[in-house]
């Protein structure tokens, strides 16, 4: 017998048959309910901070390219030094703590459907380890600024990047007169 969200399944008008039991649903209604299944949930929210433990000064901000191909900064460098400890902004799962070309990358996936990067440090965690917000995913290392710094990329889907900002700094409030 198909699948069909319990929902959906109180609502179809089953027919009994001989034996007692009931007969699969109409098709119809098995296609109107794998519909729904399929469609994508309501993010769940997911509280951020700061990756650096607090507050600290936007070497370079974010700065998206014009197209998906194009240069761009699709992230922030904050400012940190060599041997700080960098947090994962959010609680979530490592999907990735290694090295990515020259440098160490560890990534983490939050319930609301956004990644977070940070990099270059030497990963204190794992793939596929949970973490809460605030743990320590690693120790910054050299090798993104020349002042020392962690950048921070924030993505949904394959190519959507965020600003990171937008996830625990909070917002400039400017009133003109």
């Amino acid at each position: 017998m198909p699948v069909v969200p319990l929902f959906a399944a109180i609502a179809l008008v089953l027919a009994p048959v001989p034996d007692g039991g009931y007969s699969d649903p109409p098709p119809r209604a098995v296609a109107m309910a794998s519909r729904w299944a399929d469609q994508p949930r309501s993010p769940l929210p997911v509280a951020y901070d700061w990756p650096t433990g607090g507050p600290v000064e936007v070497l370079t901000p974010f700065a998206p390219p014009p197209v998906a191909w194009a240069a761009g900064h699709r992230g922030v460098d904050l400012a940190a030094a060599p041997g700080d400890p960098i947090r994962s902004a959010g609680d979530g799962v490592v999907a990735f703590a290694g090295r990515v070309a020259d440098r160490s990358v560890v990534s983490v996936d939050h319930a609301d459907g956004i990644r977070t990067t940070y990099e270059p440090l030497v990963p204190a965690v794992r793939t596929g380890q949970r973490v809460a917000r605030g743990e320590v995913l690693g120790a910054l290392v050299e090798g993104h600024c020349p002042s020392g710094c962690v950048h921070v990329g924030a993505r949904r889907g394959e190519d959507r990047y965020l600003d990171p900002l937008s996830l625990f700094a909070e917002p400039v409030i400017r009133l003109y007169r």
